[in-house]
């Protein structure tokens, strides 16, 4: 994926115009075949007796392939299903913390949440969101084109007050110990 990242930026970097045009319309193509054989794999794995149950969860669940279907548009579960499997996989954490995490809606890839029980106003929250639950949903659907969370109010400007935190005490300087280079 790097190398793949690497050679884009290259390729914006050449100087004619037209070689440029015909690479991308090179790599547009090979991708088009790349999807329409993708989704005949995909169709033959839908027929099996079982409708391809096992085989579809493992392909969803592999990282890389996972990756490779969202380019193609044919991730084998749906972004729906997507956002509840990874709110229900950051459930334990926010029930650690006496709260939960609600899915309001999606509309245009955008994930509207709630924060409820102690999550709900706790300075914290904004942290758990970030930590966890963004987090979760961004590999589980990288596609999400935002996450609206309610309630959530933008952070005070400055740096975090972290008010768990003990100051630690300057230790005086030893008695005698030069006070600089002589």
């Amino acid at each position: 994926m790097a190398r793949i990242d690497e050679l884009v930026g290259e390729l914006t970097q050449l100087p004619d115009a037209a070689v440029r045009t015909r690479v991308e319309e090179l790599v547009g193509a090979v991708l088009e075949l790349h999807g329409d054989a993708l989704r005949r794999m995909l169709d033959l794995v839908a027929e099996q007796p079982d409708g391809g149950a096992a085989l579809f969860g493992e392909l969803g669940a592999d990282e890389l392939v996972r990756s490779v279907l969202l380019v193609h548009d044919l991730h084998p579960i749906s972004f729906a299903m997507r956002v509840e499997q990874a709110l229900e996989s950051v459930r334990p954490i926010m029930h650690s913390h006496k709260g939960d995490v609600e899915l309001l809606g999606i509309e245009d890839d955008v994930v509207r949440l709630r924060l409820k029980g102690s999550c709900e106003g706790c300075p914290s929250s904004e942290l758990t969101m970030k930590a966890a639950v963004e987090k979760a949903l961004y590999e589980a659907a990288p596609e999400i084109a935002g996450i609206e969370v309610e309630g959530l109010s933008p952070p005070p400007p400055g740096p975090p007050v972290i008010e768990c935190l003990v100051p630690l005490q300057m230790a005086s300087p030893r008695a005698g110990a030069a006070s600089g280079p002589r």
